[in-house]
């Protein structure tokens, strides 16, 4: 039944004389600067785009709700040229899309989709369920409406997103699409006085007896009488002036005397004064006046119209017959000289840092390390970010102009992750190690020199002297001295000197080698290895000394200079006798590996020397054996005689 109402309408319409191309299975409807068409088609997503740029516009934008009732009313007259429709769903295609490739972006209202013809993503939407998550392929989305009247009026078309199909195959339940054609300006429907019937032709193909308002361009045939004997007239919608839109027709169309103004108000837009020989004329109310037109009604006011836009307001001008459009402080006048945009202030530098400029104004803020001098002033003053109970740093802070440093204390350096924390240096790992002749002892931010069992440190905390002995090591620092913090490293110089004998018999020192340093979590007290005890008589225990060496005093004096001239001195008589160790070991080694390898070759030699007898000859006596001597004296006690020489030769001699 719907095939044939399909079929069956065209033909009427062609019928008619002011049918044309694009009338049958279309229904227009125009609104503002818009004009929305909805079409029947099983098409695919692109050939319905394809369809609505051919004329000049796009699949349709639902971007408000009010665009929304607009396409609503337009899909309303296209389903009221339809009978019997069965009650089911249909989708008619809207140009909002998302292409192969482009996720879903769940935080946006289009979740990712954007409109086919441009524009910034808007807050309204009507989505029927979730959309669904796929980058694989384009997606499409369409209006979803029963197809049965009472149903469809009731409600907005919600959305519903899918493939966007192909020619074969358009998609599932499409039934057809909608467009959108964007003007510059609308005409007011023309009025007639009397019987008669207008026909718009929009330049969009598109042909209607009945819009709101006419877009700018198209043409109006006018069918004035009651039958064919009527006169035609034709108009065209043309741009008068700056936002004004007119047919350029002055009067009432298809006015009749025998009608007068009781048809159709005379096709008056106010008031209609009827003539005493049949004629009529339009009137205006108090505070309106008659337009060129002699139809339309205008305001004696200018701005009762509301020319102006956004948040500008209008103004009379003299004699009430202009206007002029102001704008708040904070904004000027757009191109159009009707709307107001936002002034950005910050142009002229009116702060002393930083400007941030907002809608129809701005404010000041300092930048990082400074603030404001005083609640509501916009002068700025450095932060002091080194005042007591508010330094950043560990150890020592300097303010600056809106910034700051850290410093740390003599034995400490900043660490590298955000310079503000202070590491402890280990003095025993760097150049301070060799000041010490025994042991090193690294502390929290210093170090300390100590000596082996057997030796005291001397007076200039550095060199190790004979001293006497302690049955254990010291387990605290020397009195009056304060130890800090009691974690360090202790470490063996190779300069720890030994007491020896020249030729003369004077006292010298001897270094011995150093030893690898113990981690840096060993604790201050440390007990010295048993391979470095003291040689001396048993029982002996040399007490390590912890005096910590100072190389100035606390005044800033200098050590003494022959303190460190006998301790350079004595440095280089180790290394030589050092070097004299190590090459009386290395001899003594070569002296074990000759030594070794003599025995070896012996060896070799002497088990040739046996292998070489057991390869020997033998002779023919050497399988014979002289017989015991308890036998001969056995033989010689036998009291009978041999009778044969071979049996006596049996009873003596045994192979």
């Amino acid at each position: 039944m719907a095939t044939s109402a399909r079929l069956l309408l065209p033909l009427l319409l062609l019928g008619q004389p002011w049918a044309g191309a694009g009338a049958p299975g279309e229904a227009v409807v125009c609104a503002g600067n818009a004009c929305y068409t909805a079409h029947w088609g099983k098409l695919s997503a692109a050939e319905a785009q394809s369809h609505c740029s051919k004329n000049g516009g796009n699949l349709a934008t639902v971007k408000s709700e009010e665009e929304a009732w607009h396409i609503q009313r337009a899909l309303a007259q296209l389903l009221e040229l339809e009978e019997a429709l069965e009650a089911r769903m249909g989708k008619f295609w809207i140009g909002l899309q998302r292409e192969k490739g482009k996720c879903l972006d769940s935080s946006l209202p289009l979740k990712g989709f954007s409109w086919v013809g441009g524009g910034e993503d808007t807050l309204y939407t009507n989505w029927n369920r979730e959309v669904r998550s796929s980058c694989i392929s384009r997606r499409c989305v369409s209006l979803l409406l029963y197809l049965s009247l009472p149903s469809h009026a009731s409600h907005l078309p919600k959305w519903s997103e899918g493939p966007c199909g192909s020619p074969n195959s358009p998609g599932s339940n499409i039934e057809g699409f909608v467009c959108k054609f964007s003007f510059k300006g609308m005409c007011q429907p023309l009025a007639l006085g009397g019987p008669g019937r207008v026909e718009y032709r929009t330049p969009f193909q598109a042909t209607s007896s009945s819009l709101d308002t006419v877009p700018f361009a198209s043409v109006a045939n006018v069918a004035c009488g009651d039958g064919d004997e009527g006169r035609e007239h034709y108009f065209l919608c043309k741009e008068k002036a700056s936002d004004v839109f007119d047919w350029g027709s002055s009067g009432p169309l298809c006015v009749s005397p025998k009608y007068g103004c009781s048809f159709n108000n005379g096709g008056c837009q106010q008031d209609c004064f009827e003539g005493g020989d049949g004629s009529f004329r339009c009137g205006c109310r108090p505070g309106f006046r008659l337009l060129d037109d002699l139809v339309t009604c205008a305001s004696r006011n200018p701005c009762s119209s509301s020319p102006c836009k956004g948040a500008a307001t209008c103004v009379l001008g003299p004699h009430r017959k202009n206007y002029t459009c102001l704008c708040p402080q904070g904004y000027q006048l757009d191109s159009s000289q009707q709307d107001c945009v936002d002034v950005d202030e910050c142009q002229d530098s009116p702060c002393p840092q930083e400007c941030v400029n907002t809608p129809g104004g701005f404010h000041c803020e300092c930048w990082v390390g400074y603030e404001p001098r005083g609640p509501g002033e916009e002068a700025c003053q450095d932060v002091d970010e080194c005042a007591p109970g508010h330094s950043p740093c560990a150890q020592g802070c300097t303010n600056t102009d809106g910034s700051f440093y850290c410093s740390c204390k003599k034995g400490y350096v900043l660490a590298k992750e955000d310079g503000t924390q202070c590491l402890d240096v280990d003095e025993c790992e760097g150049p301070e190690h060799g000041l010490c002749e025994g042991l090193c002892l690294n502390t929290q931010g210093s170090f300390r020199c100590s000596c082996l069992p057997g030796w005291e440190l001397g007076p200039d905390g550095v060199s190790c002297t004979t001293g006497s002995t302690s049955l254990a090591p010291q387990t605290g620092p020397p009195q009056g001295e304060d130890m800090g913090d009691r974690e360090g490293n202790l470490v063996y110089s190779s300069t720890i000197s030994r007491p020896t004998r020249d030729s003369e018999g004077t006292s010298k020192e001897a270094s011995t080698m150093k030893t690898p340093s113990l981690p840096s979590e060993a604790p201050t007290t440390l007990t010295v290895p048993d391979m470095l005890a003291h040689s001396g008589p048993p029982g002996e225990w040399m007490e390590p000394s912890t005096h910590h060496p100072k190389a100035t005093t606390d005044g800033g004096e200098n050590m003494d200079e022959d303190s460190m001239s006998k301790q350079s001195d004595n440095g280089t008589d180790g290394q030589k006798l050092l070097l004299f160790y190590i090459l009386g070991t290395v001899v003594a080694i070569l002296l074990l590996l000759a030594l070794a390898l003599g025995l070896l070759v012996y060896r070799k030699r002497k088990a040739k020397r046996e292998e070489e007898k057991e390869k020997k000859p033998q002779n023919t006596a050497d399988s014979y054996s002289w017989a015991p001597e308890r036998a001969e004296n056995r033989a010689l006690e036998n009291q009978y005689s041999c009778v044969h020489l071979s049996a006596c030769c049996r009873t003596s001699w045994s192979f």
